[in-house]
């Protein structure tokens, strides 16, 4: 499955070129790609997207390419803000972001 059966390709260029360096913001991203008003199995099904490695959770190097998982060109995030999304996601603090927590973090933003 691509991100595009899911969300708008032109939604999510706009998102992604939204963000320079050290000015992501996942709380506008999450709105600005349309993943806000997304069903909860449409928010389940992006989240199997990004966790590349299929371990049902989203780690820290996954992270760092978050942006990626939306659109190829999609840019690296820094180190600082890899962690600020991890801190933002990790509700029960192993490190790590699972489905459940991912879906809060979308309905939170």
């Amino acid at each position: 499955m691509a991100m595009t059966d899911v969300l708008s390709a032109e939604d999510i260029k706009k998102a992604v070129g939204a963000f320079s360096a050290e000015s992501f913001n996942y709380k506008k991203f999450f709105e600005m790609v349309g993943l806000k008003k997304k069903s909860p199995e449409d928010v389940k099904k992006v989240f199997h997207i990004l966790d590349k490695d299929r371990s049902g959770f989203i780690e820290e190097e996954e992270l760092k390419f978050v942006l990626k998982g939306f659109t190829p060109d999609g840019r690296d995030l820094s180190d600082k803000e890899t962690k600020a999304l991890l801190a933002a996601g990790d509700k029960d603090g192993d490190g790590k972001i699972g489905a459940d927590e991912f879906a809060t973090m979308v309905a939170e933003s």
